[in-house]
């Protein structure tokens, strides 16, 4: 084929007729599928015969309800193994995972819990541990902050006791 493009009017028009293609496929499919289900229905499924006695319609009640008890553990059979399958791709997918090397870390949640909860949570429930965190810390006075700022304030002072300081580191070095 050439480089060159395809006009618009030449895409549209094969567009349309794949549209139409598809179309006319999926009609026939769902065609077949509706044939498909009288054949079953006809193969599986006896015509009714209506009864008047009785004693027929017990009858016919006891097969029904022992078909319908057949059907369901074939379900129940079919679940448990389907459950099974699922339970094994995940495994085999793990392991792919791990044989590659590539384990993409899951984005954490942000939790918000109390150091109770959090002890709870890892010791269980039979341990009732309580831990209040902020009776630990340490008590400041905001007076002793306001006097502390107070004797800083006088630079001059600040520079003698240091310099008295500096005297002393160097009689000792000597």
């Amino acid at each position: 084929m050439s480089d060159k493009k395809m006009t618009s009017s030449r895409r549209h028009y094969l567009k349309s007729l794949l549209l139409q293609i598809g179309s006319s496929m999926l009609e026939t499919e769902a065609a077949e599928a509706e044939a498909e289900k009288v054949r079953y229905m006809e193969e599986n499924c006896a015509s009714p015969d209506f009864l008047v006695s009785m004693v027929d319609l017990t009858e016919l009640c006891k097969k029904l309800s022992k078909v319908i008890d057949k059907v369901d553990e074939e379900r129940y059979d079919m679940g448990v193994k389907v459950s099974k399958c699922e339970k094994e791709i995940e495994d085999l997918k793990i392991k792919v995972v791990d044989l590659k090397g590539k384990f993409k870390k899951p984005a954490l949640k942000k939790v918000r819990m109390s150091a109770d909860a959090m002890l709870q949570a890892l010791l269980g429930s039979k341990h009732k541990v309580s831990m209040d965190l902020r009776s630990n810390l340490k008590q400041v006075k905001k007076e002793a902050k306001e006097e502390e700022k107070d004797t800083v304030g006088d630079w001059r002072k600040n520079i003698e006791d240091k310099s008295d300081r500096k005297k002393m580191f160097e009689s000792t070095k000597e």
